[in-house]
């Protein structure tokens, strides 16, 4: 059985009252999270929620001709799986790993279960998922509306907020596909952060080395979708 303290380094979980997560912990699963997993598909019902720990997952819209472009990113702060309790039971988009790393996993069935106990868990939740749906939403108008430098900067940092390290594994190929553009324009623009100082590149892993300076040099957006993730969700710490 998967212990208090284990399931506390997610922090959705971690902002569960005692009480309830005591009742969750025999049905949570330990489960890795490898590089590229397809969590949920699109239009697919949901077997599991999944709480990320050190894996970071990126939520996809899929075009007909095969393009992608990513709608938000879940690590240590949430939960993949949110259409299964507001009602939808499938979703428009796809959940892939893009950090690889370890989780948790619910049957839908025991979540239901939680989320129609109609106690704080289902306060936690809609909260949460408000605050999902404004990174949504905020995303959207960076893509349309700001430079790549900027884009990349508001991804790493929200990256970076939802891992517990400072270093991300993640391929040139991969940030394009993420963000939705040709790698050129992201191998130039991390070419840029890092002439700067302000993140180190090689062989696949990205180290930001200066949290500040990306801060500076990113868009409102990033700012936008923190202060509502500290608003609506409480200020925890992962074990």
């Amino acid at each position: 059985m998967i212990e208090a303290h284990e399931a506390r380094r997610n922090q959705l979980l971690a902002a569960v009252p005692d009480a309830e997560l005591e009742r969750w912990l025999p049905y949570l699963e330990a489960v890795e999270l490898p590089l590229g997993k397809v969590l949920s598909e699109t239009g697919t019902r949901l077997s599991y929620v999944y709480f990320p720990t050190t894996a970071i997952v990126s939520l996809l819209y899929l075009m007909e001709n095969g393009a992608s472009a990513e709608i938000a990113v879940v690590g240590l702060e949430g939960l993949v799986g949110i259409s299964l309790f507001m009602g939808g039971e499938t979703t428009t988009s796809r959940a892939v790993v893009q950090s690889a790393g370890s989780g948790l996993r619910l049957s839908s069935q025991q979540m239901m279960l939680e989320f129609n106990r109609a106690g704080p868990v289902l306060h936690l939740l809609l909260r949460y998922t408000q605050a999902l749906i404004s990174q949504m939403t905020q995303t959207a108008v960076c893509n349309r509306h700001h430079s790549l430098d900027q884009q990349l900067c508001r991804w790493l940092l929200l990256s970076l907020d939802r891992l517990p390290g400072s270093e991300l594994v993640m391929t040139q190929e991969l940030i394009a596909n993420m963000l939705g553009v040709r790698r050129e324009g992201v191998t130039e623009a991390a070419g840029n952060l890092q002439a700067e100082g302000l993140i180190q590149y090689q062989r696949g892993r990205i180290t930001v080395l200066d949290r500040a300076g990306l801060e500076k040099r990113t868009c409102e957006c990033y700012a936008v979708v923190k202060r509502e993730y500290d608003r609506l969700l409480p200020a925890t710490k992962a074990t």
